[in-house]
């Protein structure tokens, strides 16, 4: 697998947990619409769960996180 969907917003824009095409590092991709310019975005995972308010896409790879640890 080389990238897992986090979450696909009703206006278009996916998220995603992939690599960076750059440096192989685990990252975030962001893909807006085409009515936003649809230009992809990288972003360290540290980084993206430190900013925003906890959108939707922010729990998704929160749940997706928890899902790696064992009870």
């Amino acid at each position: 697998m080389t990238e897992r969907v986090l979450y696909e917003s009703s206006n278009g824009d996916v998220w995603a947990l992939t690599r960076d095409p750059r440096t192989n590092a685990p990252v975030v991709k962001h893909q807006p619409n085409i009515s936003s310019g649809g230009q992809v975005t990288y972003t360290d995972i540290g980084q993206f769960l430190r900013s925003g308010a906890g959108g939707p896409e922010r729990q998704q790879l929160l749940k997706l996180i928890d899902t790696l640890l064992e009870d």
